[in-house]
């Protein structure tokens, strides 16, 4: 890996938590190949964990839909300026753009036009809808590191330049989980009924979708009267929101249990798992569990998405990656209690369709599974490798 000089540093901006999973290991790599380099910007818990200055907090840029930005939109603006700002104005090698194409896209291209080199870490889903952003990324950055495979031809196509770097969750977690290991570490019996809830990582999503998945927890509870219903909390912010949505389903409320900060060991130990749509499908995928995935959004936003249309009839990233319905999703009006509850139960009860998910799921595990830490630093030095840039317009 070629050398960045002590005076300069990396500037991440994530906008949520998914986005501080990715890029905290690549901080860390970064870290030990080049410790004089230090890196800063907007970060969660693990990316300042793993050594980066945390200018704000993920959190400030976790909004989601159109009419949730909107109201959002002019605190998110002068943040985005005032970043723009503090990059140009510090002797920092370059940008990286973890995800939040919304936020960062914009950045990148301001930032990128006044000489500092730009790496975008995930493609925009230009795959499923938006396929006219591809310009918008050609603009902002000058490489884009890819989690999936397929995404490889979109971009040699396009002429941009990228690589794919496998994603970090395919080594993180294990090929084999261990359903009792997990159990035993969070205090459950092997022959317990666990089912995961995952109603999503922030405050909007959790709004939408929390009151229908603990209704639906509230009407399998009628069916398997001794299943216990396991709630990762991602952030400590949100667990009195958590709280107060359970809480509310009375008839449930004594068999939900909030888990701070331990997804993976829910996802290892549970049985099955109801899920909103989002990264944690992924990783709900990737520990081989069945799912449904479910999502509901404000009626103008689903409206806008419906708009302007899509090319994949799936959001969930197991489908995806499929390019079939393994899983079933349920969005919107869809995703009612009843229809929840009924579609988990299906799968849960469904055992030679259990087992030929977790081997399309290891298959997918394998497709995935690379050094991602030591491929995406290796592939952030060498794009802003101070031997490959011009000197900076500071007008």
């Amino acid at each position: 890996m070629p050398p960045l000089p002590a005076s300069d540093g990396v500037v991440f901006v994530a906008g949520e938590a998914s986005g501080d999973l990715l890029a905290a290991p690549v901080i860390d790599c970064l870290a030990r190949r080049a410790p004089a380099v230090r890196s800063a910007g907007i970060a969660g818990d693990r990316m300042a964990a793993a050594g980066c200055e945390a200018w704000h907090h993920v959190r400030e840029l976790s909004v989601r839909g159109y009419a949730e930005v909107l109201g959002e939109l002019p605190r998110l603006l002068r943040l985005r300026r005032a970043l723009q700002s503090r990059v140009l104005a510090g002797a920092y090698a370059g940008l990286v753009g973890v995800d939040a194409p919304d936020f960062n896209l914009a950045l990148e291209t301001a930032v990128r036009r006044r000489g500092v080199p730009t790496v975008h870490y995930v493609s925009p889903s230009i795959w499923a809808w938006r396929a006219g952003r591809i310009e918008a990324i050609r603009r902002a950055a000058d490489r884009v590191l890819l989690v999936f495979p397929f995404e490889e031809a979109i971009y040699a196509r396009a002429g941009i330049a990228a690589t794919y770097v496998g994603h970090p969750l395919a080594s993180q977690i294990p090929l084999h989980p261990d359903r009792r290991a997990a159990r035993g570490r969070l205090g459950y019996h092997a022959e317990d009924l666990l089912i995961c809830l995952m109603p999503g990582s922030r405050r909007a999503e959790i709004a939408g979708i929390a009151p229908a998945f603990f209704a639906a927890a509230a009407l399998l509870l009628r069916r398997a009267p001794t299943a216990r219903f396991l709630v990762p909390v991602a952030d400590a912010g949100l667990r009195t929101l958590l709280q107060a949505h359970r809480d509310a389903a009375a008839d449930v409320a004594g068999h939900i249990d909030l888990i701070d900060g331990r997804s993976h060991d829910c996802l290892e130990a549970c049985d099955g798992v109801l899920v909103a749509s989002g990264t944690a499908t992924l990783e709900a995928a990737l520990y081989k569990r069945p799912m449904v995935i479910a999502y509901r959004m404000p009626a103008v936003s689903a409206w806008i998405m419906r708009r302007i249309g899509g090319y994949l009839p799936w959001v969930g990233l197991p489908n995806i990656l499929a390019n079939e319905a393994l899983v079933p999703e349920l969005l919107q009006e869809k995703a009612t209690p009843s229809a929840l509850a009924a579609a988990l139960e299906g799968v849960l009860e469904d055992a030679p369709g259990q087992a030929l998910l977790a081997e399309r799921f290891g298959a997918m595990h394998e497709a995935l599974r690379r050094d991602t830490p030591s491929l995406a630093a290796e592939a952030i030095v060498h794009t802003i490798n101070p031997a490959r840039r011009g000197v900076r317009s500071r007008a």
